[in-house]
């Protein structure tokens, strides 16, 4: 029987909210029948959103008036107090209220509310922010994506155990196979801190996950390894060129197909081809970053994303939950201190 599981869903935060955040709970749910929601923000307006088929036992409705803006800095939505859905539904993870925490909110604030609510597990320096990719064969875990511009060797072994812990948690059936993005694959390459950890790294002998050594960019979609590692800056550069790389394809597909009349006959012949592809491509399928190094699980969905991605990141944090993530962290964080 499957485990009980409740998520906090911080109802404010990102554009379309909190509509497209009710509406992906009730597609969620749909899929999920072990999950209770706590909803936290206006009540008012949540309820006029929330279907009379949705029953009342999937949810709770945690009222406050107080939300963080989209354009507030980090300091600015720590100072707006602890009546913001955002700072409310993170405390009820610490307080054992709820087993994960989800925000489409603002990305800073929510680094530093979740920081200053929540413990770092012990021997972790520094939390990172990480995703999901899809390659050719399925799918890989990255991070760090931004939480941390610089970071030291133990940071980015760390990062490989936590990155590790989480394609274990999301694939159970696979093994991860764990690599550093680096501007070449061979052991001289990189800068002394890559180079340091890429020693330190073949050492490790942690049946959990296989070290492959380093990854240039060119080699991120082939699916020969599944979790990536970086920097912050590094890994934020990659993930914003790749977003846009997929989006320029996509646009120039559109355009080529509806250029003129072969093109658009082409279209009209290739349209299965055509609609797999954009479904592949389709962000709201890997919707969901991992705020990972924290004793509680927290995850960001994209801001612009609709229902159908907001549905995903939900399904996300199950998975995270169903798969024990924060246990499998300490466990393999603690071997190999």
């Amino acid at each position: 029987m499957d485990k009980n599981i409740t998520i906090a869903v911080d109802a404010m935060g990102g554009d379309g909210s909190p509509k497209k955040v009710i509406d992906g709970i009730v597609d969620h749910n749909k899929k999920s029948k072990n999950v209770k929601y706590l909803i936290f923000g206006d009540s008012e307006i949540i309820l006029n959103h929330i279907p009379k088929s949705f029953e009342k036992k999937n949810y709770e409705i945690i009222d406050t008036k107080n939300c963080v803006q989209g354009k507030d800095t980090p300091l600015e939505a720590a100072k707006r107090g602890k009546n913001t859905s955002m700072w409310l539904s993170i405390e009820s993870v610490k307080e054992k209220k709820a087993d994960i925490v989800i925000s489409a909110g603002n990305t800073g604030a929510l680094l530093v509310i979740s920081k200053l609510n929540l413990k770092m597990i012990e021997n972790i320096d520094k939390p990172a922010l990480s995703a999901l990719w899809p390659n050719k064969i399925g799918m890989s875990v990255v991070l760090d994506l931004g939480a941390n511009i610089e970071c030291n060797e133990k940071n980015l072994i760390d990062f490989s155990i936590m990155g590790a812990s989480i394609f274990k948690s999301l694939f159970p059936e696979e093994k991860p196979k764990v690599a550093l993005l680096n501007i070449g694959s061979e052991e001289i390459k990189g800068n002394e801190i890559l180079k340091n950890t890429y020693q330190k790294m073949s050492q490790i002998k942690n049946s959990d996950f296989e070290f492959k050594g380093f990854i240039e960019g060119n080699q991120l979609m082939n699916g020969d390894v599944n979790v990536i590692v970086s920097d912050g800056f590094t890994g934020n550069v990659a993930l914003k060129t790749a977003e846009g790389t997929a989006n320029f394809i996509t646009n120039e597909l559109k355009k080529v197909f509806k250029n003129n009349f072969l093109g658009k006959l082409s279209g009209l012949i290739n349209y299965l081809n055509l609609k797999n592809f954009k479904k592949r491509l389709d962000p709201r399928l890997y919707n969901g970053a991992i705020f990972i190094g924290l004793d509680s699980p927290v995850v960001k969905s994209h801001g612009s994303t609709d229902y159908i991605g907001f549905s995903n990141s939900l399904s996300v944090c199950e998975k995270i939950v169903k798969g024990d993530l924060i246990n499998k962290i300490k466990n393999n964080i603690y071997r190999e201190n």
